[in-house]
């Protein structure tokens, strides 16, 4: 990515429709304007009034590609902070790509995915955790996600960033004072002070850190497993949970001889949810095939709901669950309450498939425990990504070595230089010590356009 280059790309996802949005951001944004764009008056896009979108026309060689409406963005009040040029023409597939051309044509170049945004950052409009929050709220799958991703697009998370910072800068000024000055020991009342300080600091990174597993809930969706016996209402509970009859539902044992995946939102939360055979013990290579495919998304699944039949007496459902699940999260579904003798065990969540009844129960137990011990309780909508966690676990593990090196006594060059370690770990996050490789890296997870 040079940011010297004037570049252009389709804003709006590839195919048919009623308008499509091409994008032209950089230096010479304007000059290129003029050579392809016109207003229906005959004035050029330099000329043209900011923020006011403009009807004109598309051409290339002399010939009209499309009529358009123009918008003009004087830097830095734009989305990347350069001049900027959005014009939303017709959004047929061949019309898009000859407006494209035009542009391409008149001195632009294609640009790399996610390189508006990339320059936004560049230029300052945004940190590192906000330009990420443009993918994340791109690609949100629920109301939950969108939200949160919102959130980090205003800066919730940069600014919980940066009062960690703040916080660590004024003990790195006080040992850098007192580094300056080596024949002031630093008074104990001072060291406990900083040490307050340190402390504090671990406490808002691990309240961070808490939030990680609803970010990658949020981001990547949660892989659920149905599994039980055969005829437990595996299928059934499906169907409940999509709102539709998807999965084909038998009195008949063994109907499920395969998985059957479908995605779903449950309070806010996105679920893979993977309807799997019966487990039980067969002399049919066919069904010995579809059990084998369920222990197999059993053990790629977060989320296991273990589907019994509650009016079976001899249904083994209620039993504890394999080893083989151990670490993951198993919620005791107990099917067909609404039968004679049904029993329903401590633990398990009762429902019926055939009435509906205890399915907002059911969601509700899901969702605690998705969300359970995941800092899901605060307000300001932050959920951390990956790339976060490891670099607030690195800040941790710096801030850490510092208490210990304050209380040790240790050299204050090598308290300071942990401190240093855990300051340049936080600013990662916002992008204040991003390296090349870093943001390349990033950036080009984003669609052509953004």
């Amino acid at each position: 990515m040079n940011p010297a280059d004037t570049i252009a790309a389709v804003a709006t996802p590839p195919g048919s429709g009623g308008l499509a949005v091409l994008r032209i951001s950089g230096l010479r944004a304007l000059e290129v304007a003029d050579r392809c764009l016109r207003s229906s008056g005959g004035r050029m896009p330099s000329a043209f009034t900011p923020r006011m979108a403009t009807l004109g026309e598309i051409h290339r060689d002399g010939l009209r590609v499309d009529e358009a409406m123009i918008t003009v963005f004087r830097g830095p009040k734009s989305f990347t902070g350069e001049d900027t040029v959005e014009i939303a023409c017709h959004g047929g597939i061949l019309v898009t790509r000859r407006a494209l051309e035009a542009v391409l044509a008149a001195g632009a170049r294609p640009a790399e995915p996610g390189e508006f945004t990339c320059r936004a950052f560049l230029n300052g409009r945004m940190d590192l955790a906000q330009a990420e929050a443009v993918a994340d709220l791109i690609h949100a799958r629920t109301d939950r996600a969108l939200a949160s991703a919102r959130a980090q697009l205003a800066g919730a998370l940069s600014r919980r960033i940066e009062d960690l910072r703040d916080g660590l800068m004024s003990v790195l000024a006080h040992l850098e004072a007192h580094i300056d000055f080596p024949d002031e020991d630093i008074a104990p009342d001072t060291t406990a002070v900083l040490a307050t300080k340190l402390r504090s600091a671990l406490d808002g990174i691990d309240a961070l850190l808490a939030t990680a597993r609803q970010g990658r809930l949020l981001r990547q969706g949660v892989r659920t497993a149905l599994v039980g016996r055969p005829n437990a209402g595996k299928s059934s509970l499906l169907n409940r949970l999509l709102g539709h009859d998807r999965a084909i539902v038998s009195p008949v044992a063994g109907t499920t001889r395969d998985t059957l995946e479908e995605s779903v939102q449950i309070r806010g939360l996105p679920l893979v949810l993977v309807d799997t055979a019966g487990l039980r013990e067969s002399p049919d290579p066919v069904e010995q095939e579809g059990v084998r495919r369920s222990r197999q998304a059993a053990a790629a699944a977060e989320l296991i709901l273990q589907v019994f039949d509650a009016a079976d007496a001899l249904s083994p459902g209620a039993e504890s669950s394999p080893a083989e699940w151990a670490g993951k999260v198993v919620l005791l579904v107990a099917n067909k309450t609404d039968l004679p003798g049904a029993t329903v065990p401590p633990g398990a969540v009762p429902v019926s498939c055939r009435t509906g009844a205890g399915m907002d129960d059911l969601e509700r137990a899901i969702e605690q425990r998705l969300l359970a011990g995941s800092g899901a309780s605060g307000d300001d909508g932050v959920a951390i990504a990956v790339r976060h966690q490891q670099a607030l676990e690195r800040a941790r593990e710096a801030v850490d070595r510092t208490l210990a090196g304050l209380s040790d006594q240790l050299t204050l060059e090598l308290v300071a230089f942990e401190l240093r370690v855990a300051l340049n770990a936080l600013g990662e996050v916002v992008g204040k010590t991003s390296v090349d490789d870093l943001l390349d890296s990033i950036f080009r997870q984003f669609c052509l356009g953004k």
